[in-house]
């Protein structure tokens, strides 16, 4: 997966998966690393994010959001289910669930052997 999207100042941005990083992550398009969505692979298969972070350099530019939405979209269109722990995921389901949902997402809360799974592995 690599969506070219562009962020609030119109500059070109693209969101990529990084499996050996475990993350999702997006780039400016002279091909800068900005941030990262992290997660983790359950044994069921789920996918856990558990850290999200666009750095200092390139705040204000709604990476966060596109860097989130692609995430998300990329685990719908692969018919992984979601495991939101990190905040800015938490949020995101909490507002557009439904949608995410309705478009064949797959979701649920983090349980509690989620949140051990991710202390044990981070």
């Amino acid at each position: 997966m690599s969506e070219t999207l562009q962020d609030k100042t119109g500059e070109t941005v693209t969101v990529d998966l990084d499996d050996a990083r475990g993350a999702y992550v997006i780039r400016t398009a002279s091909g800068e690393d900005a941030g990262r969505a992290f997660f983790l692979t359950s044994p069921d298969g789920e996918r856990i994010f558990h850290h999200t972070e666009v750095d200092d350099a390139f705040g204000g530019r709604g990476l966060s959001k596109l860097l989130v939405a692609q995430s998300l979209e990329a685990s719908r269109e692969q018919g992984v289910t979601v495991v939101p722990v990190c905040p800015l995921f938490v949020k995101t389901l909490a507002d557009t669930g439904d949608d995410f949902l309705a478009q064949g997402g797959l979701f649920h809360e983090a349980t509690g052997a989620d949140i051990d799974f991710v202390q044990r592995e981070v």
